[in-house]
């Protein structure tokens, strides 16, 4: 992680969550500075989308604190408000409306939430279509695209918001094989341009081409955190060790 005087963009600090009894965040800190990209892995139960969800406050934490670009999640109105503008997420499922066209899927929320003209936010919409690849499909309905596609245009969507941060959460679990790739290269055109990111994923490769900083959770901690060179070729504990192995040669 970079030193200096720059504040992080993103402060965990010794943040817990409970379900019920389990215990899904176990007193968690980490720091991510801006244009950073992490990527979050591990078994799955160990807490990587119960911490992502914590930043967007999808989910609530009980105890530690979070704070996104300057603003404390307290579970207020405001700072809620604040960080959806801010951040964007990308989920396994796509969550596009099926009865809107591509566009309108997203003009939607740089009309509502960012009160921009409809002529405006089209123009944005095309913009971040021609980034992710697929300006063609602009007219189409969510069916008539490939999963791949999908999950491109649900990239677009969260782009049209214009956030500092970015979230994924295992953005290609849901997909076919050869449509990863391609979901992976817009991924990684992202990191080129500076995007601070938080990644949960399996996909190794691409964790090696982008991440500034590996995350191995387990248990609902955070077990390991190291530069790719350092987590892929000398994982210092047994636990990161052991899914490395399952995951690398599988």
């Amino acid at each position: 992680m970079q030193s200096g005087a720059r504040q992080p963009i993103i402060r965990i600090e010794k943040v817990s969550k409970f379900f019920g009894q389990f215990q899904a965040l176990n007193n968690v800190s980490i720091e991510v500075n801006s244009g950073e990209r992490v990527v979050v892995c591990g078994p799955s139960g160990s807490g990587k989308s119960t911490m992502i969800r914590c930043i967007n406050q999808l989910e609530t934490h009980e105890s530690g604190s979070i704070m996104v670009d300057g603003t404390e999640l307290d579970g207020s109105r405001e700072a809620l408000n604040k960080i959806r503008t801010n951040v964007g997420m990308v989920f396994q499922q796509f969550n596009l409306f099926p009865h809107l066209t591509v566009l309108q899927n997203l003009t939607l929320g740089p009309v509502r939430a960012r009160k921009m003209t409809e002529s405006d936010a089209q123009n944005l919409a095309r913009h971040y279509l021609e980034r992710v690849q697929i300006p063609e499909q602009a007219e189409k309905y969510p069916r008539q695209l490939s999963g791949g596609q999908q999950q491109r245009v649900a990239i677009a969507r969260s782009l049209c918001m214009e956030p500092g941060i970015m979230l994924f959460d295992e953005p290609t679990s849901a997909l076919d094989p050869e449509m990863i790739n391609e979901v992976l290269d817009v991924m990684t055109s992202l990191a080129d341009s500076g995007m601070t990111m938080i990644c949960v994923t399996h996909e190794m490769g691409f964790a090696r081409r982008v991440a500034d900083t590996m995350v191995f959770m387990d248990h609902g901690e955070i077990v390991e955190m190291a530069t790719p060179e350092k987590f892929f070729e000398a994982p210092e504990s047994e636990r990161c060790q052991n899914f490395l192995q399952k995951i690398l040669h599988h």
